[in-house]
């Protein structure tokens, strides 16, 4: 994950700055920006579209909870 970034980084230097690639350092650039990703609390795009589907059966079932919660409330008389 980390080399493919640093492989589009350098890459979208290219694209922008013709030439600038061949000044930069490119083993102490791509060290450094491993170092920095390496550093950061990052999730591969699976681990957060399986968290955002928990997420979202989560908020379902709270809904619906709170319907029924709802509705037993009335049924009670109680009203907040």
């Amino acid at each position: 994950m980390i080399n493919d970034f640093a492989q589009k980084f350098f890459q979208e230097i290219d694209r922008k700055l013709p030439g600038l690639q061949d000044m930069l350092p490119k083993q102490e650039i791509k060290a450094a920006v491993q170092s920095a990703l390496g550093k950061m609390d990052l999730v591969t795009r699976e681990e957060f579209d399986a968290q955002s589907a928990v997420l979202q059966r989560t908020r379902e079932r709270l809904e619906q909870l709170e319907k029924q919660l709802a509705d037993l409330e009335k049924r009670s008389g109680r009203s907040d």
